[in-house]
């Protein structure tokens, strides 16, 4: 995913910063503690398709 793409991305949920994991397989964010899966290089960013982090 484009590093400038990235930077502009936010949380859906509370708008904090979104991480990339080192296999490039999910969006994830700390503070709401979700995790957003990317599917063909598309982030899939609907609060209701996140995961838990655990």
């Amino acid at each position: 995913m484009d590093n400038e793409l990235l930077e502009i991305l936010a949380c859906p949920k509370c708008k904090g910063e979104l991480e990339m994991t080192p296999d490039e397989t999910e969006l994830r964010c700390e503070k709401c503690r979700l995790s957003y899966r990317i599917d063909d290089g598309i982030p899939i960013l609907l609060a209701e398709e996140a995961t838990p982090i655990e």
